[in-house]
């Protein structure tokens, strides 16, 4: 047996090393730019690797420009969650971070989240963050608010929001431990892999800004947010069915608070956003698995109209 090799063949991690993880797919338009905020780092050893996810764009010809300053991976169309596995099982550094292929960072964001990792013991450092509006104006940047207290598996099973991909840090091995992404998972892959890697493991937050997401224009109405709400329960259900010894503090109706208040609340969240689409697919989940209380009848029930029905009723509604 090769001593110098994990049992998921992975190379044994390179001490203080961080290994930038960049899943791209048709990014030429902002690669570079990500790229050069990964050279930019302070952190003395970066390992930055670019995973391009079959890219029918110049996206390859952008990275090769940088040659040996960046390694670069290419596989057949699979996904980011894929390309992000390809990237840690091949990274080399004990550290890893992911960065998309249109978003950027500080030039402190490895230092500082190092140090925090490193004077924590924790298994995952999360800091502040902006989305940056490709087209109008950003919002405020956010610093996230401290998570690691008395209710804190109450607010991972409450928030999918945590912190985005682009604003963490952890340790190669222990995402090689739990497996990584999930493939399978069609959406909120991120926050599945959360979910297992932090709800019993200590998390340590960095109170400042480092990373920036750009957002990009909204696609037309479709029911993309009631997919993910659908999505997201699914995981917080299934992760609770998995592990019933790690929320065992929490009762019955906590629990459902968490898994079904918290569909319920993005179904009202699309509705009064006039997401009709996505509205009508939550309410209407709502009903099929009786994740709905009283109160909530008068709103989940004409989700059974027909689709046309009930955008041209509730939509015409909306514009009074």
């Amino acid at each position: 047996m090769d001593t110098n090799k994990l049992e998921t063949g992975a190379t044994k991690a390179v001490a203080g090393r961080v290994s930038v993880v960049m899943p791209c797919y048709n990014g030429e338009r902002f690669v570079a730019a990500a790229i050069d905020s990964v050279l930019a780092q302070t952190h003395a050893d970066i390992e930055l690797i670019v995973v391009d996810d079959g890219s029918t764009d110049s996206s390859l010809d952008v990275v090769r420009r940088y040659g040996d300053k960046v390694r670069l991976l290419t596989q057949a169309n699979q996904g980011p969650s894929a390309a992000r596995n390809h990237g840690i099982y091949s990274a080399t550094g004990e550290y890893v971070a992911f960065l998309d292929a249109d978003d950027y960072w500080e030039p402190r964001f490895a230092e500082v989240m190092v140090a925090a990792l490193q004077q924590s013991n924790a298994v995952l450092a999360y800091c502040g963050w902006q989305n940056v509006y490709v087209e109008g104006n950003s919002p405020p940047p956010f610093v996230p608010p401290e998570y690691e207290n008395e209710n804190k598996h109450v607010t991972l099973l409450s928030n999918a929001s945590l912190w985005p991909i682009h604003a963490m840090l952890t340790r190669r091995d222990d995402l090689l431990e739990i497996g990584a992404f999930d493939v399978n998972l069609p959406a909120c892959e991120d926050y599945d892999l959360w979910l297992k890697l932090t709800f019993t493991r200590l998390i340590v937050r960095v109170p400042e800004v480092f990373a920036y997401y750009r957002h990009h224009k909204a696609l037309a109405d479709t029911d993309k947010r009631g997919r993910d709400a659908e999505y997201l329960r699914n995981i917080k259900k299934a992760f609770v069915a998995d592990h019933p010894v790690w929320v065992n503090d929490l009762s019955v109706d906590t629990l459902r608070e968490c898994i079904d208040g918290g569909f319920m609340r993005r179904g009202y969240q699309c509705y009064w956003k006039r997401e009709l689409k996505s509205a009508r697919r939550i309410f209407r989940i709502a009903l099929r698995e009786r994740a709905y209380s009283v109160k909530d009848l008068k709103y989940v029930l004409p989700a059974l109209l027909p689709e046309p029905l009930y955008l041209a009723l509730f939509g015409r509604i909306g514009k009074r």
